[in-house]
Formats: structure tokens, C-alpha cells, sequence
């Protein structure tokens, strides 16, 4: 399916461990859209910055809270610390932490 070609072209995938450029947090992607897939009602009052809505989005864990966030890969950069992320959630998600990425047991990230 062609969205399957699209994610192909996002710079992040579940597991990678991200930092928010604006908010400076720290947090682990837990899922990936091609484009924005939220309402426009939550991007007229949260997404403030206006990033692309036609980039990936991502869904992520964010660390040190039991919130999490969805962001556009125009605020995300790599965070290379490859230190372990503390959320609530993280063990539904994922079942271990190796060279600084998350992975879920059976299944290629």
C-alpha cells in the first residue's frame, strides 16, 4: 500500500529514541504517520509552530512523565545520549533497550 511507501521516507521509526528541538524532552517513538492525522482543531490550538501536516508525525513516549505527545519530525532530532527512557507504558510497547533503541520481542523495527 502506498502508505507503507511513505513512512519508508520518515527519518524515525518506532523504538528510536527522539528530542523535541522546541520543548527539549526527551522520548522513545511508539508509532509513525506519513502526514498528520490528527483534527484541525487540535492542530489550530496545539501545534502551534504550524509544522508540515504533509511530513511524518509521531506518536511518543515522552521520558521522566506519563504524558505523551504527537510531533512533527520538523521538531524531532535524534537524541544520542542512548540513555534508557522511564514512561509507565514504555513495557506495553517494548520488551528491551540494546545500543540505545527500543525493540518489541518477534518483530523487526
Amino acid at each position: 500500500m502506498g502508505t507503507v511507501t511513505n513512512i519508508s521516507r520518515a527519518n524515525f521509526s518506532i523504538g528510536d529514541l527522539v528530542h523535541h528541538e522546541l520543548f527539549d524532552y526527551r522520548g522513545v517513538v511508539v508509532d509513525v504517520d506519513a502526514t498528520f492525522q490528527s483534527t484541525e482543531e487540535w492542530y489550530e490550538t496545539v501545534a502551534r509552530s504550524r509544522p508540515p501536516k504533509d511530513k511524518p508525525w509521531y506518536n511518543v513516549l515522552v521520558h521522566g512523565s506519563a504524558h505523551s505527545t504527537y510531533v512533527a519530525e520538523k521538531n524531532l532530532e535524534r537524541d544520542t545520549s542512548a540513555e534508557p527512557i522511564v514512561h509507565p507504558v514504555l513495557a506495553h510497547y517494548f520488551s528491551r533497550f540494546e545500543n540505545g533503541r527500543y525493540f518489541r520481542e518477534g518483530r523487526a523495527n
